[in-house]
């Protein structure tokens, strides 16, 4: 499979999905603004995709909203007051549930990746003519 292709399929992947479990990880590590989240989102090993601002502050908006996240104003020394966010423990919970839903996903993808590599084994075999009658 050539480069576009995977990329073409990794659009398909909603990103809006997996952020919000890579977001409260990280808020999870410690409180943060907005523009350090995407810093370190951007420099995880374990994003998705990624992480544009739009998507970053629409979901942070959300969580705040939802109380898996609190927000406050930090006035800074120089320039303007920046949003810091935390982790509430709502948020806690629903990390747990994100990091419960991700192994039972991770066990879903390594049977699919045996019924693959098997699949490939015997498709294999069939075009070396091993199955033919």
């Amino acid at each position: 499979m050539n480069e576009d292709m995977i990329r073409k399929f990794e659009l398909t992947i909603p990103v809006e999905r997996s952020i919000q479990a890579e977001l409260l990880l990280l808020l999870g590590q410690r409180p943060s603004h907005g523009y350090e989240l995407i810093q370190r989102l951007n420099e995880a090993d374990f994003k998705s995709a990624e992480a544009d601002a739009a998507t970053v502050y629409r979901n942070l908006r959300r969580m705040d909203k939802d109380g898996l996240i609190r927000s406050h104003w930090e006035v800074g020394e120089s320039g303007p007051g920046r949003r810091q966010y935390k982790l509430t423990p709502q948020g806690d919970e629903s990390l747990k549930l994100w990091f419960q839903y991700i192994v039972q996903q991770k066990t879903k993808l390594e049977n699919f990746l045996q019924a693959y590599c098997e699949y490939e084994e015997s498709s294999s075999k069939r075009k070396d003519g091993v199955n033919k009658p």
